[in-house]
């Protein structure tokens, strides 16, 4: 992916002291630009209602002069946004409702960005994965009532959940279509490159406009992350499943990767329905659940979850959120911020990180000597 135009670009990034930065000229860094695969056939289509993102206009005509006034044009139209997104709406919040254990909060969506390990104070090693939260808003919330009329709602769901569309990485509004633009006037922040819908129950709504940050969640806590495997594109059966393939001896010609024999056998002279087959290999949405929270990092809004099985390629979007697992969701009696945390939630001054009880810091001594008795 080729790295965005200088000045094209209006993004914001959440600091250790949560206060907006408004980046003029955006470098390579590529933690701060989404590298999502691309080159991929798609399996399922998008469905009908999807708007279109991306325009067909291009601004080639356009001088240098003319360029910086619209960049001008388009930073005045969100200043009034962008300068209080870390103090109360200007509607003032919404109510604040009470966690219980039928709650559903919203999600985030981080940017995976490696592998690390980390080391428990036994001197056992494990392996985290860092997933860096960017510029995370709440772009639209639709209760319940009104969820169910929509085209995506699912009838198992009952009118027990309401949507709540998260967005990230906010950039020029120029590059999309005028639609694409008007799903972020209620919340008034510029469209993101990357929208997605969480499940949410009606007393964990979040009011559009609302920030998300690294510490909507804390250490120790479970959560479930959800994005695309890797795109292996058309394989056979020797990887994609793994199948020994024929015999490399004499006699055999041009069958070494096959899979042999795809029917046959006498109750069925068919092919059995689930047969695995060569076809296209990976690009499917899967879901790691029951990672733990081991470190979170406010400077960089980096979480250390548990595990090197997140599904999706290194700086892909991943939504993580909270878990499902009966047994390991947070306890009424320790509830998590609802419905996700606010400047005005800290009653100590915020660390730059923050450790699980059983995990080693590298600035404690690990090996203490006792003093010599005379």
């Amino acid at each position: 992916m080729a790295a965005p135009r200088i000045g094209n670009v209006l993004c914001r990034i959440s600091n250790c002291n949560f206060t907006s930065v408004l980046l003029e000229k955006i470098n390579n860094s590529r933690s701060w630009t989404c590298l999502q695969q691309i080159r991929h056939r798609q399996a399922f289509p998008p469905a009908a209602w999807y708007v279109k993102q991306k325009t067909t206009d291009l601004d080639e005509n356009l001088t240098k002069e003319n360029e910086e006034f619209l960049d001008d044009v388009m930073k005045d139209v969100y200043k009034k946004r962008l300068d209080r997104v870390f103090s109360p709406l200007e509607d003032g919040p919404w109510k604040r409702n009470d966690y219980n254990k039928y709650t559903r909060r919203t999600g985030v969506l981080a940017i995976k960005i490696g592998v690390v390990p980390q080391w428990t104070k036994e001197g056992k090693r494990f392996t985290t994965t860092m997933l860096q939260i960017i510029d995370n808003h709440v772009i639209r919330y639709t209760p319940p009532e009104k969820f169910m009329k929509s085209a995506g709602w699912k009838p198992w769901w009952g009118n027990k959940y309401g949507v709540a569309v998260v967005g990230a990485l906010s950039t020029n509004p120029r590059i999309y279509t005028k639609e694409y633009n008007n799903l972020f006037m209620e919340s008034g922040v510029p469209p993101k490159k990357k929208l997605t819908r969480f499940l949410i129950t009606e007393n964990a709504a979040v009011q559009p406009g609302t920030p998300l940050n690294v510490m909507h969640y804390r250490v120790g806590d479970v959560v479930d992350c959800s994005a695309k495997t890797i795109d292996h594109g058309f394989q056979g059966v020797v990887k994609r499943w793994g199948m020994k393939g024929m015999p490399k001896s004499h006699g055999v010609t041009k069958t070494h990767r096959r899979m042999g024999t795809t029917a046959g056998g006498k109750f069925k002279g068919g092919i059995w329905k689930g047969k695995k087959m060569p076809g296209l290999m990976g690009n499917r949405w899967r879901t790691a659940r029951g990672l733990k929270i081991w470190r979170v990092n406010t400077k960089y809004n980096v979480l250390y979850v548990t595990g090197q099985n997140v599904p999706g390629n290194t700086h892909g979007f991943v939504r993580v959120m909270d878990t499902k697992l009966p047994l390991r969701k947070p306890a009424p009696e320790n509830p998590p911020p609802m419905p996700t945390w606010y400047p005005e939630d800290a009653t100590e001054p915020i660390e730059e990180e923050y450790f699980d009880k059983d995990l080693f810091q590298f600035t404690e001594e690990s090996v203490k000597f006792a003093a010599e008795k005379k």
